[in-house]
């Protein structure tokens, strides 16, 4: 790969520190960064001159960095980072931040800590940057046919117990319920500043293999739940890369049934979003076919709901009616309280799964199949889940708008309305924006005209 210079093309002292600490040669290091990129997808060439010259300054460009700084780190026996080599200058490096599927575990220990890092440090780049199309699809390939890692325990660092994993755990579960009342926008902040200043340095400390799992298992979790908070608050470039680590996560965790939750229920649901309907199916797919025989007929409904929702944006009546007969059975099937579920499905119950339904019958036009399924989400969603009940409100009234009861929808709408008002949440105003287009042919009328005021009163507000 060509070369840039540093600016001023200043010694790379941090580098050197390195180099000696781990007592390699500039041709023993070009090897193992060889080595490394190869397992990577990458052809690099590099030799004991090309070390030499980024001592003497010189940077690497695209995802070299990060390859260096993992050669290194599998001769010091601890995670090392590209700020440490003296390569975390310039913007260019970070367009590639938490997109790669690691293929070694101290690579996604790296990964997903730079992730953290830049989300913290150069929030605005990221927070602006753009979906990449094909890594909704390909982390998923990667997902399928990566082996089992043989071994997480690190011996490096300060010791990791089984309470740590535990305050990971007893924090994932307060931010969701803090998400779930206030919205995105309150609780995001205090999430990636928990990854990036604590939980960065379990992931970088000692723990024996039992531990590592599951310390895995819990990062892998509260790792999604930030993805979902970027998605509600308007960043799905930045959900994207948060979504691809924490499937890495799940990997290191030995745990294949999450990782098709994070396929089926995160990133499909970011397709959904983007409207990307072939890769939701697929997505779904993926994640049935990885965790076959890992997960609870709870979670088989999930991914076939995740599925239905695909074909329903692509106006396939017939394979979207399947996939829904198939998540309906698999909904009978689960045994309600029987502590066989694990906690991160146990809340997909019949009120979700009506609300996927929802979604399901309004893309394929089937208003009243649409209003029946919203209403009975509705009815047996709690108080307390405040942003799923205004979008489970503007479902309905989209139904009712598909229906012809203007009227109806809008006075269905006012009321997500006040829920939102008390919300800061992107995801809302998304489907707020969505019914106001499908309320545009009727513009002209008392109602809408009503609530197209009260909307731009709350936008101004």
């Amino acid at each position: 790969m060509a070369a840039r210079p540093l600016v001023a093309r200043q010694p790379n002292e941090r580098l050197q520190a390195l180099i000696q600490e781990a007592g390699c040669s500039n041709a023993g290091l070009a090897r193992r960064v060889n080595i490394v990129g190869a397992e990577r997808g990458l052809d690099l060439r590099y030799d004991k001159t090309s070390v030499a010259r980024w001592l003497r300054g010189q940077q690497p460009r695209g995802r070299a960095p990060g390859v260096i700084a993992e050669a290194l780190g599998r001769k010091l026996g601890r995670t090392v980072t590209i700020d440490e080599i003296g390569m975390a200058n310039g913007k260019n490096l970070a367009t590639g931040v938490g997109l790669q599927f690691s293929p070694t575990v101290p690579g996604a220990i790296e990964q997903v800590c730079e992730l953290w890092r830049s989300d913290v440090g150069r929030r605005d780049f990221l927070s602006g940057s753009a979906v990449a199309a094909s890594a909704l699809v390909e982390p998923s390939r990667d997902w399928l046919i990566t082996g089992a890692d043989a071994q997480v325990a690190r011996t490096a660092g300060a010791r990791v117990g089984p309470s740590d994993v535990e305050a990971v755990r007893a924090t994932t579960a307060a931010l969701t319920e803090l998400d779930h009342r206030f919205g995105s926008g309150h609780v995001r902040p205090v999430l990636v500043h928990y990854l990036n200043s604590v939980v960065s340095g379990l992931l970088s400390g000692a723990y024996r293999e039992a531990v590592g799992r599951e310390l895995f298992g819990a990062v892998a979790r509260l790792t999604e739940l930030a993805g979902y908070m970027a998605v509600d608050t308007g960043q799905p470039g930045l959900a994207q890369r948060y979504y691809i680590q924490a499937l890495r996560l799940a990997q290191a965790a030995g745990d294949r049934a999450y990782g098709g939750y994070v396929l089926a229920a995160s990133m499909s649901h970011l397709a959904a979003e983007l409207g990307n309907p072939r890769e939701i199916a697929q997505l779904a797919r993926a994640a049935q076919e990885g965790a076959r025989g890992r997960v609870t007929p709870r979670a088989e409904a999930m991914f076939h709901a995740a599925e239905a929702r695909g074909h329903a944006l692509l106006g396939d009546v017939r394979s979207c009616h399947e996939s829904v007969s198939r998540a309906v059975a698999s909904l009978d099937r689960a045994e309600p309280g029987s502590g066989d579920d694990p906690a991160w499905i146990a809340h997909f119950d019949h009120a979700y799964l009506a609300d996927e339904l929802a979604h399901c019958h309004r893309d394929l036009g089937e208003a009243e199949a649409a209003a029946r399924a919203a209403r009975e989400a509705l009815t047996h969603l709690p108080a307390a889940k405040a942003r799923r009940r205004a979008i489970g409100l503007v479902l309905l009234s989209s139904a009712q708008v598909q229906q012809r009861e203007v009227e109806h929808a809008c006075h269905t709408a006012a009321r997500a309305v006040e829920l939102l008002d008390g919300l800061r949440t992107g995801r809302g105003a998304q489907y707020l924006e969505d019914l106001q287009q499908r309320l545009d042919p009727y513009a002209q009328e008392p109602p809408v005209r009503e609530f197209a005021a009260r909307l731009a009163l709350r936008t101004a507000a």
